[in-house]
This record gives structure tokens, C-alpha cells and sequence, in this order.
């Protein structure tokens, strides 16, 4: 395993900022707000920051704070974070981003969780600094393999996993490809499939379970396109910041009203991270990658999980039962999809909590 520290080119950063400077504007039609897509004074105002308030170096340097490796696992290079606890006897804890996000997401939390866990933090191999992937075939299944592989080599035998979004599939295939190994699975942001049994749910559970086919309706353009054309995508994102941009805004927006509570400068660093390293597209291929990995599993799996529901998940604890071994339940009224970004004491406290229990039996 090599060091790895952040350290961008400033012709890279030039390059960016005169490209932001020369943005070709598209029209837009009057009062249909979000309704058509995230509108031009949204992106506006971003790029505007972007160009006149952001300062890449100062979150470059933040990163660096976390010490970083990179590795070559199954022909693809990994990178990672690990970040050691001062108690020797701490539990490791592999923590998995999703999409639009990267291992710096998890730069919130890695202080506060380092109190009580050992911290692996890898990027997903075609995100950010594991990237672009260098082959198909790097979905769902193929990234738990690698991170099984990866606690291997740093010399874990027991850890528990985390994770939201694209990393609420990623962990419990880990735990289902090393069931000996994972002492517990934590997630966020989970997919549960609803089925039309909604007989006794609370009127809670009703709006959530209906959430999903909300998402399908209006919402799940960007998942049908990098599910089916991903490279045709990729020319758009690699060429124009702004373009890059409004697809990432679009996918925090909650529910296409606002950014979900997400603060600027971490949708900025993530946006950042896929422009600076080129993996905008090659992320976006997890979709199609991982397209047999979105279907329920036949049976639930058997390593105990925690489930933590933030507003915006559709999240219900019967149909996610039928595909995990839910032992933890919470539910929180502040937060949303990204916890990790919107709610970082939340879901902070929420894992602490979870593996407590686990490690307390």
C-alpha cells in the first residue's frame, strides 16, 4: 500500500475557473421552478460561489487531515482512507459512500467516530481517486468482494460496515459475502422494495412507501440514463463544470425543491472531486453496472443491521425486513438522504448506538 496525499495541479484548478467564466447559459421558461429540472438561478448562484468563494486548497487540505493509501485490488486502483482510533481495541468500521457522493462525505463524521472505531473510508473504484474503473463489470457485488479483500490486507478479521445511498447495497453484500467476518451492518438511505401490502402501516409508512413511486415518476430520469447510456453522458460532464453541476444539484435536490439541507462547500468539494479526476462518467457507469444488484435478494441475510430513516427515505421496516436482519430501527425528523452531510450528529450517534448494542450481547 502506497500514501497517497492530495495535491491537485493549479493548471487543473486554472483550468476549471476559466470554464466557469465562459458558461454557454441554456433559456429557461418562467415560473415552472424546479418542475422541469434544476433552473438557471440555482446554478447561478453556485458557479457564482464556485468561482468567487470556494476555495478548493482549504478542503484539499481538510482531506489531507485523514490519512490516505492507495492499493491495486483485482486490476483496479483503490483509494482509501484510514483513519486509526486511540483505542487499540476499537472496533473497525468500513464505512462505503454513495452516488453523487465520495469518500469525503464521511470527513463530517471521521472525528467523532474515530472515539469508538478504527475508520476505513475507500472511495468506490470509478469514483474520485479510485478512478475512472478500468474494465466493466464494477457493480454492487464486485465492490463488496474488493472490500472484503481490503480489510484483509489491513488485517481486520471482525468489522462492522456502514453505509448510505449506493453504499446501503455495498455494505450488506459484504456482509453476505463474509457473514464470519462482519459483526453488524449500519445503513442509511436504504431501498426497500414496497410491495401493494400496506395493510397496517402507519399513515407514515403509507407517505414513505409511496415516496418510491414518487422517485419513479418524476425523479429517476439521471438512474434510467446512467442505468442504459452512460458514456453518451460522460461527454457532457467531463467537458462543462456548470454541466456537472446542475446534474449533481438535481440529484441532492430534495424532491426538486431545494439541495436537502446539503452545505455548499461539501456539494462543491464532491463536484470538485469528480471534475478534477475526470470520473464524473465513469461513476455515473455504477448505474448500469449494477443493475442486477437493485433487485430485492430471495432470502434475508443474517448479520444483524441497524437502519437509520431520514426525511425523503421511503424507507419501511416491513419490506425492509424481507431483504435484512433488522434488529435497530430509528427514525429522525431533521436530516435527509445524504446523512452524512445534512445530519452528521444524527447519524453519528445513531452507529455508535447500534454497534453498542451488538457489542454489549
Amino acid at each position: 500500500m502506497d500514501e497517497f496525499v492530495i495535491d491537485i495541479a493549479q493548471n487543473l484548478l486554472d483550468d476549471l475557473d476559466d470554464r466557469l467564466a465562459r458558461t454557454r447559459w441554456p433559456d429557461a421558461l418562467d415560473g415552472v421552478g424546479w418542475s422541469y429540472g434544476v433552473p438557471p438561478e440555482a446554478v447561478r448562484e453556485l458557479v457564482a460561489y464556485w468561482c468567487g468563494g470556494f476555495s478548493w486548497r482549504a478542503h484539499e487540505a481538510r482531506l489531507n487531515a485523514l490519512p490516505q493509501y492507495t492499493t491495486e485490488i483485482d486490476g483496479q486502483r483503490v483509494h482509501f482512507a484510514h483513519v486509526r482510533s486511540p483505542r487499540a481495541d476499537a472496533l473497525p468500521l468500513l464505512l462505503t459512500h454513495g452516488w453523487p457522493s465520495s469518500f469525503a462525505d464521511f470527513s463530517r463524521v471521521a472525528g467523532p467516530l474515530s472515539g469508538d472505531f478504527h475508520l476505513v473510508i475507500p472511495s468506490v473504484p470509478g469514483f474520485a481517486f479510485s478512478g475512472p474503473a478500468t474494465e466493466p463489470g464494477w457493480g454492487v457485488r464486485r465492490v463488496a468482494a474488493a472490500w472484503a479483500e481490503l480489510m484483509d490486507r489491513l488485517g481486520y478479521a471482525r468489522y462492522g460496515v456502514q453505509g448510505g445511498d449506493l453504499g446501503a447495497l455495498v455494505s450488506p453484500a459484504v456482509a453476505r459475502l463474509v457473514p464470519d467476518r462482519v459483526v453488524g451492518v449500519h445503513v442509511n438511505a436504504l431501498t426497500a422494495f414496497v410491495t401493494d401490502d400496506m395493510a397496517g402501516l402507519t399513515e407514515a409508512e403509507v407517505a414513505r412507501a409511496h415516496g418510491v413511486e414518487r422517485w419513479r415518476r418524476e425523479f429517476s430520469g439521471y438512474a434510467a440514463i446512467q442505468g442504459t447510456r452512460p458514456q453518451t453522458l460522460a461527454y457532457a460532464l467531463t467537458d462543462s463544470p456548470a454541466g456537472l453541476l446542475a446534474w449533481t444539484l438535481d440529484a441532492y435536490a430534495s424532491w426538486g425543491q431545494d439541495v436537502g439541507g446539503v452545505p455548499p462547500d461539501d456539494l462543491l468539494t464532491n463536484v470538485a472531486l469528480y471534475w478534477l479526476t475526470r470520473t464524473a462518467g465513469s461513476s455515473a457507469r455504477i448505474y448500469r453496472e449494477s443493475s442486477a444488484d437493485w433487485e430485492p435478494p430471495e432470502s434475508p441475510g443474517t448479520t444483524p443491521t441497524g437502519v437509520a430513516v431520514f426525511p425523503g427515505d421511503s424507507t419501511v421496516r416491513r419490506y425492509a425486513s424481507r431483504a435484512h436482519h433488522v434488529v435497530h430501527w430509528s427514525e429522525f425528523a431533521r436530516g435527509g438522504h445524504y446523512a452524512a452531510l445534512q445530519a452528521p450528529s444524527l447519524l453519528v450517534d445513531d452507529i455508535r448506538t447500534f454497534f453498542a448494542k451488538l457489542l454489549a450481547t
